[in-house]
């Protein structure tokens, strides 16, 4: 029964977070080609991306904390349901961090947090490298096709860094915006931004198109 739950939740969240980063997209370039619009009304839509934008991140999380717990029921990471009841512990401290890390972005801790939180994504991406390779080695009778989708998850939260850091630069352009108006070279800037993102994203949803593709064909 636990094992069922956990699955339609694990296919479901996957369209919870393609329906986010699909919202989040459109507006994201509704608000960066909006040099008609007053620089209120238009930083106000960005403030809504960015609220938006913690779909994806709580997206993320529960995908890996399921993932792991259907594992570990399945008996290809050691521990069961033990194992099982632990990735859902970890993944809810990780959301409550993401959600303290939203809220206090604006605060002095702000930049420490998101910090941590990348630093902590870097190290989830190196333990699912290491537990791809190990699988792949035969150590743990785990699938090999479960083996290339953590690798390929791995991926997928690279894109997501990488999309931070490419936001890094964007709001760098759009505080000289707010500060010194609109111009035809900081507009250019802002744009130039968006298709940065838009094509890591891109890049993003290659990977998760690998992971859904694996999923249903289990390839030997």
């Amino acid at each position: 029964m636990l094992y069922t739950v956990l699955l339609i939740a694990h296919i479901a969240v996957l369209g919870y977070w393609l329906g986010s980063e699909l919202v989040i997209n459109s507006t994201f370039r509704f608000v960066s080609w909006g040099r008609d619009m007053a620089f209120a009304e238009r930083n106000r839509l960005m403030e809504h991306v960015m609220e938006v934008d913690q779909h994806v991140r709580y997206a993320l999380v529960l995908q890996l904390g399921l993932g792991f717990a259907l594992a570990a029921l399945m008996g290809w990471i050691p521990g069961g349901t033990v194992a099982a009841w632990s990735a859902g512990v970890l993944a809810t401290a990780w959301l409550v961090m993401v959600e303290v890390t939203h809220r206090l972005r604006h605060a002095q801790a702000g930049p420490r947090l998101a910090a941590i939180d990348r630093a902590l994504r870097y190290l989830v991406m190196l333990a699912l490298l290491l537990l791809a390779a190990t699988a792949a080695s035969g150590v743990l009778a785990m699938p090999a096709w479960l083996a290339w989708k953590l690798a390929l998850f791995a991926g997928v939260m690279a894109c997501g860094v990488g999309i931070r850091f490419a936001l890094i630069s964007y709001f760098e352009h759009w505080r000289v915006l707010a500060t010194h108006g609109s111009s035809d070279a900081i507009e250019g800037e802002i744009r130039r931004g968006y298709t940065q993102a838009t094509a890591i994203l891109v890049c993003l949803w290659v990977f998760i198109a690998a992971i859904v593709v694996l999923s249903i064909m289990k390839p030997v």
